[in-house]
């Protein structure tokens, strides 16, 4: 493992002890998790601590664990997970914080710490219902306004809940339940017993 990954690791230990509720070495990458509560305090120092820097907010995206694992997780539901770089240390790090409420996920926004977390954290919140409070202008980005649902989220029918369609009656787009009918699909492979076999070409 990279040993400015382990000083870091050590690093962070030293500052946040018990508020940093795990740790991670693996792959080449150190993955920390905070607490909602507190994640956004967390996240500054982050920043502002001349020993860390890390000025560069590089990635954010939601999770969402309700199928993780083959359905074997149990905990909170909802993450955000975050990708900072330090370009004056020339380390990155990878920051997770669970949402408390999975009816209602909400953490808070990072936007006044890093503009750059200001499309992702709408995007988050547009495909994966994850409430990023202080947020300036939370709205979604990929999807409709009247779009119905969060359609990354796992329990998100693959057909969804409406289509939109071109009515040359009204001379408009309008939008109408879903009337495509599930079907699954089992391709039929049809091959030749001698198929692949160089002696018969």
């Amino acid at each position: 493992m990279s040993a400015k990954l382990e000083t870091l690791s050590q690093k962070l230990q030293d500052r946040f002890g018990d508020k940093l509720l795990s740790t991670k070495l693996a792959l080449g990458e150190l993955t920390v998790e905070v607490a909602a509560n507190d994640y956004f305090a967390f996240m500054q120092t982050l920043r502002d601590d001349a020993d860390l820097s890390f000025e560069e907010l590089i990635d954010l995206c939601g999770v969402d664990y309700s199928t993780w694992g083959d359905g074997a997780w149990t905990g909170k539901r909802f993450a955000t997970t975050v990708h900072l770089l330090s370009i004056a240390h020339n380390v990155r790090l990878r920051v997770r914080v669970f949402a408390d409420n999975d009816d209602f996920p909400a953490v808070d926004s990072v936007t006044s710490l890093w503009t750059s977390a200001n499309w992702f954290e709408r995007e988050s919140f547009d495909l994966y219902g994850i409430a990023y409070v202080g947020h300036e202008d939370l709205r979604r980005i990929l999807t409709d306004y009247g779009f119905i649902g969060h359609p990354f989220r796992k329990d998100f029918p693959i057909s969804g809940h409406v289509e939109m369609r071109y009515d040359p009656d009204q001379g408009r787009v309008i939008y109408q339940p879903v009337t495509i009918e599930p079907r699954e699909n089992t391709p039929r492979i049809v091959r030749e017993d001698t198929y692949g076999d160089p002696a018969h070409g």
